[in-house]
Protein backbone atom coordinates (compact mmCIF):
# COMPACT_ATOMS: atom_id res chain seq x y z
CA UNK A 1 0.00 0.00 0.00
CA UNK A 2 1.71 3.28 -0.92
CA UNK A 3 2.37 5.30 2.00
CA UNK A 4 4.00 8.58 2.25
CA UNK A 5 5.03 11.19 5.40
CA UNK A 6 4.31 15.15 4.81
CA UNK A 7 6.67 17.11 6.93
CA UNK A 8 4.41 20.58 7.10
CA UNK A 9 5.41 24.57 8.17
CA UNK A 10 2.10 26.27 9.26
CA UNK A 11 1.76 29.84 9.71
CA UNK A 12 2.82 31.32 13.31
CA UNK A 13 0.25 30.13 15.48
CA UNK A 14 -1.92 28.29 12.73
CA UNK A 15 -0.83 24.35 14.16
CA UNK A 16 -3.42 23.09 15.92
CA UNK A 17 -6.10 24.61 13.44
CA UNK A 18 -3.86 22.38 10.33
CA UNK A 19 -3.80 19.88 12.25
CA UNK A 20 -7.15 19.40 12.75
CA UNK A 21 -8.28 20.21 9.30
CA UNK A 22 -5.75 16.93 7.90
CA UNK A 23 -7.47 14.91 10.88
CA UNK A 24 -10.76 15.33 8.49
CA UNK A 25 -8.93 13.50 5.35
CA UNK A 26 -9.75 10.25 5.68
CA UNK A 27 -6.05 8.81 3.89
CA UNK A 28 -4.57 10.47 6.99
CA UNK A 29 -3.53 7.20 9.25
CA UNK A 30 -1.63 9.98 11.88
CA UNK A 31 -0.97 13.36 12.66
CA UNK A 32 1.38 14.75 14.95
CA UNK A 33 2.42 18.60 16.07
CA UNK A 34 6.24 18.63 16.04
CA UNK A 35 8.88 21.16 17.41
CA UNK A 36 11.78 22.60 15.08
CA UNK A 37 12.72 22.62 11.61
CA UNK A 38 8.60 21.65 11.00
CA UNK A 39 5.05 21.90 12.60
CA UNK A 40 3.32 18.91 11.86
CA UNK A 41 3.92 15.67 10.41
CA UNK A 42 1.79 13.28 8.69
CA UNK A 43 1.32 9.80 7.68
CA UNK A 44 -1.04 9.07 5.12
CA UNK A 45 -1.73 6.03 2.47
CA UNK A 46 -4.09 5.21 -0.11
CA UNK A 47 -4.97 2.28 -2.30
CA UNK A 48 -2.78 3.67 -5.46
CA UNK A 49 -0.10 6.17 -5.79
CA UNK A 50 -2.19 8.56 -7.90
CA UNK A 51 -4.71 8.69 -5.36
CA UNK A 52 -2.28 8.93 -2.71
CA UNK A 53 -0.76 12.03 -4.92
CA UNK A 54 -3.92 13.54 -5.49
CA UNK A 55 -4.58 13.81 -1.30
CA UNK A 56 -1.22 14.91 -1.11
CA UNK A 57 -1.59 17.83 -4.13
CA UNK A 58 -5.43 18.82 -3.76
CA UNK A 59 -6.15 18.13 0.06
CA UNK A 60 -2.96 18.74 2.36
CA UNK A 61 -1.37 21.21 0.07
CA UNK A 62 -4.35 23.28 -0.34
CA UNK A 63 -4.93 23.84 3.09
CA UNK A 64 -5.17 27.37 4.38
CA UNK A 65 -1.97 28.59 6.24
CA UNK A 66 0.48 25.85 5.44
CA UNK A 67 3.17 27.83 4.23
CA UNK A 68 5.54 24.45 2.55
CA UNK A 69 5.24 20.85 2.45
CA UNK A 70 8.39 18.16 2.32
CA UNK A 71 6.21 14.80 1.17
CA UNK A 72 8.38 11.69 1.62
CA UNK A 73 7.13 8.91 0.01
CA UNK A 74 8.06 5.18 1.34
CA UNK A 75 10.16 2.69 -0.89
CA UNK A 76 7.57 -0.18 -1.33
CA UNK A 77 10.84 -2.65 -1.65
Amino acid sequence: MPTAYILLCCDLGSEIEVLKSIKQIAEVDEVDRVFGVYDVIVKLSSDNMDKLKEVITMKIRKIDKVRSVLTIIKSET
